[in-house]
């Protein structure tokens, strides 16, 4: 998967958008004043369960960062990330007889709720959950880790009722920074310039109850997660089509084509959009405007060469087109103009 790809391909869901809207409401900040340059609409994101791409969470962030004026609101807002804020993964997690199992679930249904990293588990004198990044970027990557494990401890703690933050030891994959206070503070006994990031725990811990362990919510949450999941692998028709526009290369198909490609008439694919909350012209401009401010951004290419890449055959046509998306031209956005 190329880059730009993986950027734009859904990663997050906007939960997790909001727990970080809500902690700047917190500190005073209005809707407007926090999604200024995010090119998010509040709300869409308060009511829309679609994953959020990489480059609109990463947005999001930085849009934080700079108006917190806060270095580690990764760690602020992961430890507010309560277990019902991870829908049904949670309740199975809370459920689950004990803390083994309910790293298992957390483990095998990460991905109902975030595609950002994976996770493993390793047993030895102690047990270490390794955390694996997928997608990254340097200016947000201590934000994302950050909300991640002190999300992760809240989750251990909830479930175990215990209180972890001395028995635990993390390994940042990044230098200690200036406000190394607030690591120290989640855990005293963390550590930076790691290789990779990881959390070793008390091997005991896995044989801790739950403290809310509930056979039949079990099996309820259990089912739910696998639901989600079917859904999740099979995708809605509109990610389906969101996924093969994001993979076309200058060349996008009309409603018609993409009718046949999905194998349903035409009437139907626009029914079904419909029914989803959307229209294939939505789609499609969503995709180019994504993929038109990620190449401005992250490439080098000509104005024309994007505008080529899109499948304009006009350029001043497509900088009318971004005109009317962002406010400014392709060059102003290029060289500052506008947020990315």
């Amino acid at each position: 998967m190329s880059d730009t790809q993986a950027w734009l391909q859904p990663c997050v869901h906007p939960v997790y958008a909001r727990l970080l809207c809500a902690d700047l409401r917190r500190c005073g900040f209005e809707p407007q004043a926090i999604l200024e340059g995010t090119r998010l609409d509040w709300a869409a994101l308060h009511s829309d369960n679609r994953f959020l791409n990489f480059a609109q969470f990463r947005r999001l962030i930085l849009r934080g960062l700079e108006l917190s004026q806060c270095p580690w609101l990764g760690l602020r807002v992961g430890a507010s990330t309560q277990l019902s804020t991870h829908g049904a993964l949670g309740v199975l997690a809370m459920a689950s007889p004990t803390v083994a199992q309910a790293l298992l679930a957390v483990q095998r249904f990460t991905s109902l709720r975030e595609n950002l990293a994976t996770f493993s588990i390793e047993q030895g004198e102690h047990l270490t959950l390794h955390v694996h990044e997928v997608v990254q970027s340097e200016d947000v990557r201590e934000y994302v880790l950050g909300h991640m494990v002190a999300g992760m401890l809240n989750l251990l703690q909830t479930v175990s009722g215990q209180a972890l933050s001395e028995q635990i030891n993390i390994a940042w994959p990044f230098a200690e920074p200036p406000w190394a206070e607030a690591y120290l503070a989640l855990c005293p006994q963390s550590k930076f310039a790691a290789p990779g990031l990881q959390a070793r725990l008390p091997l005991a811990l896995l044989d801790c109850p739950s403290l809310a362990s509930d056979a039949e919510a079990q099996r309820l949450a259990l089912r739910d997660c696998e639901h989600q999941l079917k859904q999740l692998k099979g995708g809605s028709i509109s990610q389906r089509i969101h996924q093969r526009l994001l993979a076309c290369d200058g060349r996008y198909p009309t409603l018609e084509q993409m009718a046949v490609v999905e194998c349903m008439a035409a009437r139907t694919l626009i029914r079904h959009l419909r029914e989803e909350g959307v229209t294939y012209q939505q789609l499609l401009d969503n995709v180019r405007e994504e993929l038109a401010c990620w190449l401005l951004l992250h490439s080098s290419m000509s104005v024309e060469a994007i505008a080529e890449r899109l499948g304009y055959q006009d350029t001043s046509n497509f900088s009318r087109t971004f005109r009317r998306w962002l406010g400014v031209t392709p060059r102003d956005f290029r060289h500052g103009q506008a947020p990315g």
